[in-house]
């Protein structure tokens, strides 16, 4: 089986139809065509992060669907879900969890575990005392990847804005209530898609990705729920392992 690759670590999605009352979109096919970079939109993608740097305590969850091809061509979608609550500058917790597999990410200052629940296994490792830090070392040494990341990469000069070849405004759409600017991206090997609500708070509300390198474009499809006054305590961020749980060593990647 072919399965596409979640390119963006944080996104991904659907083509969705247009929102009640959204604006007409332009001509897609026109701007892609030659290839050009619209500054506005581009501009918005800074503004977008430039806002999620400031969010300093907030909870984000993620309904995520991918698409596995087969080697008919046949597509199978799959569904997963992802929690992040966060406290700047070095707390984390995530969980993801699907009908197939559950795990857990707890961060605190230096300190990054790993739990699988239906195992009843957990690793710790020593981290960077940032978040940002601590998803990069997570990654580079070990190949974890912690979800949502690109929250915390937008808005930082480590922002992909100049792989970007193509950008365009596609108009409007209601995302839930939320009005959302619609901008669709073409970078590398993937076409991408993020709809970021309108007015003073631009949250990413939904991503599309498309794996061009795959005749079947396969796409994942991400919808973003966000809580920006979360009512979670400090404690969530101690991993405190429960009686029957074991702890194993987490073994780096192969590094030459």
């Amino acid at each position: 089986m072919r399965q596409h690759p979640l390119v963006l670590g944080l996104l991904a999605l659907s083509l969705a139809a247009p929102g009640i009352g959204a604006e007409p979109a332009p001509p897609a096919t026109s701007q892609l065509a030659g290839n050009a970079v619209d500054p506005a939109s581009i501009q918005a993608l800074r503004k977008m992060g430039a806002y999620l740097q400031t969010l300093q305590r907030f909870q984000v969850r993620t309904e995520l669907s991918s698409e596995t091809v087969l080697e008919d061509g046949q597509k199978l979608q799959q569904n997963a879900s992802a929690e992040v609550q966060v406290q700047r500058p070095n707390k984390l917790r995530a969980r993801m969890w699907s009908a197939r597999a559950e795990r857990e990410l707890i961060y605190q200052d230096r300190s990054a575990t790993l739990y699988t629940p239906a195992l009843k296994y957990y690793a710790t490792a020593e981290v960077a005392d940032t978040i940002g830090g601590m998803i990069d070392q997570l990654e580079a040494r070990y190949g974890v990847q912690v979800p949502l990341s690109d929250l915390f990469l937008w808005g930082t000069d480590a922002a992909p804005l100049d792989r970007i070849e193509s950008a365009m405004n596609a108009g409007q759409d209601l995302i839930g209530p939320d009005l959302c600017d619609h901008y669709a991206f073409r970078q590398g090997k993937v076409d991408w898609q993020i709809w970021i609500r309108t007015g003073e708070s631009p949250l990413p509300r939904k991503l599309v990705i498309t794996n061009r390198t795959d005749e079947a474009r396969p796409q994942s499809v991400s919808y973003l729920a966000w809580n920006l006054k979360p009512g979670f305590k400090d404690t969530i961020f101690k991993f405190t392992p429960p009686r029957d749980a074991q702890a194993i060593g987490i073994r780096p990647l192969n590094t030459k």
